[in-house]
C-alpha cells in the first residue's frame, strides 16, 4: 500500500507580489526551494492564512537571495501582497519508507529569510 504524505513545506511565506498577467504558477526564490527540497514544475498547495483559500499551482524559479514568493495568473487573484502563505508539497510513500519519514519544515520570517529548518512535523 502507498500512502500520500506530507513531503514538505515552507511555513508562513510573505507574499512578495501578485501577477495576474503571467501564465500562471508561483515564483519562489531558488534557496528557499533547496531547503525544502522542492523542485521546479512541482505542484504545490497554497494555504493562505489571511483569507482561507487553498489552490494547487506548480513552482517556477526565483532568482537566488532575493526571497521573492510571487503569485501568477489566476493564483494572483487568490493572494494580496504581504499575506501570508503556507506552501505545500506531498509525495507517495511505500509504508515501508515511512520507518524512517522525516519531512522537511522551512520556517521563514516576515522578509522570507529561513528562521529554522525542521525534519519533523
Amino acid at each position: 500500500m502507498t500512502i500520500e504524505m506530507l513531503y514538505s513545506k515552507i511555513h508562513r511565506a510573505t507574499v512578495t507580489d501578485a501577477n495576474l498577467n503571467y501564465v500562471g504558477s508561483i515564483t519562489i526564490d531558488e534557496e528557499l526551494l533547496e531547503a525544502s527540497k522542492m523542485r521546479v514544475g512541482q505542484k504545490v498547495e497554497i494555504l493562505n492564512i489571511n483569507n482561507g483559500e487553498r489552490f494547487s499551482t506548480y513552482i517556477i524559479l526565483g532568482e537566488r537571495g532575493k526571497r521573492d514568493i510571487c503569485l501568477n495568473g489566476a493564483a494572483a487573484r487568490k493572494v494580496h501582497k504581504g499575506d501570508k502563505i503556507i506552501i505545500v508539497a506531498y509525495a507517495t510513500y511505500d509504508e515501508k519508507e515511512l520507518d524512517d519519514y522525516a519531512p522537511t519544515v522551512v520556517i521563514v520570517d516576515d522578509e522570507n529569510e529561513i528562521s529554522e529548518i525542521l525534519h519533523e512535523i
